[in-house]
């Protein structure tokens, strides 16, 4: 059974007047976790694109480019869009309920927030207000401010990425410290690491991504560190 048709029982399990926040209590151990991780980078970036006032054909499709949504299953992804969007629940109490499902795994809420980021970069304008989304969101989700720091780095436009921060590590680390937390960030970005956390395969466009950005990072301080 595909990740989509688990989702669609997921959804229609809910029974007249549920909220979606109901379907976060309930998706919490593998392989479910997989199936929990997906419907919240939907929900809450439903929450997120009516952020900046409207939403936007750039911020839809990209829900497609980082889940690599097929056409027959587009359905399935934009009902729990649509949920999340006319759900009259705030997304602070999604953002506290999707905490609590991955209660335990910090990690895969920092995958989360950066499938969020992804999608509100997707039509080229970082607004004011996604930005506030996204810094309350991460406060909720109580991520380290390195991490957080380091995923601003990396998305948010107006300036090259600092390699430091996008490795969330200090200038003043010395060649040997830098090169081990760059093996750490691959090793934690290894596909068998990311299916542990929850993060489904369908997502794997956001991982190659986030792999570009830290060799990258690497690949400058590697040459400016002796």
């Amino acid at each position: 059974m595909s990740i989509w048709s688990r989702i669609i029982e997921a959804i229609s399990a809910l029974t007249s007047g549920d909220s979606l926040t109901a379907v976060f209590d309930k998706l919490r151990t593998p392989p479910e976790r997989s199936v929990a991780f997906t419907i919240a980078v939907i929900a809450l970036g439903a929450k997120m694109a009516k952020a900046d006032g409207h939403v936007t054909r750039d911020e839809v499709t990209a829900f497609r480019e980082v889940f690599h949504i097929s056409a027959h299953e587009e359905a399935g992804a934009a009902r729990v869009f649509n949920l999340a969007r006319q759900d009259v629940a705030g997304f602070e109490e999604y953002a506290n309920r999707i905490r609590g499902m991955f209660d335990g795994h910090p990690r895969t809420l920092t995958d989360l927030v950066e499938g969020l980021f992804h999608i509100a970069l997707a039509d080229g304008v970082y607004h004011p207000n996604e930005d506030a989304f996204l810094d309350r969101v991460a406060e909720i989700f109580d991520l380290p401010d390195r991490e957080y720091r380091s995923l601003r780095a990396r998305f948010v436009p107006g300036s090259e990425p600092d390699p430091y921060e996008v490795l969330g590590i200090d200038s003043s680390m010395s060649q040997a410290e830098i090169r081990r937390a760059w093996r750490k960030l691959v090793q934690d970005n290894h596909p068998d690491a990311l299916m542990a956390r929850g993060v489904p395969d369908e997502a794997r466009l956001m991982a190659e991504k986030r792999m570009v950005d830290i060799n990258r990072a690497w690949e400058v301080l590697s040459g400016k560190k002796t």
